[in-house]
């Protein structure tokens, strides 16, 4: 392994372990979300170095499926943030006139 592997790596176990508390201490859920998505980012450029590494391309068929369906649960929960789970009275007022 050269050294530029080596330093690659260990700058990516930094951000996955910085990631990791910005998503667990995060002070608002947007920062949350944010450092979820970061952390599904890394973990899929952690695949496609395996997959490099072992010389496997099942590994690239994994990252692909990981990467799709992190990117729509991150969609989802941005929707789930952005809209309201309830109504004000005022809304539902102003819907039914």
């Amino acid at each position: 392994m050269d050294n530029i592997e080596i330093i690659a790596m260990t700058l990516t176990g930094l951000a996955l372990v910085l990631g990791t508390w910005r998503m667990l201490q995060g002070p608002t859920t947007p920062d949350r979300v944010v450092a979820a998505d970061t952390l599904t980012v890394i973990i899929t450029v952690v695949l496609v170095w395996v997959a490099d590494k072992l010389e496997r391309s099942l590994y690239l068929d994994i990252a692909l499926v990981y990467a799709a369906l992190a990117f729509v649960g991150v969609v989802t929960i941005a929707r789930m943030i952005e809209t309201p789970l309830h109504k004000s009275e005022t809304e539902k007022n102003s819907e039914v006139s």
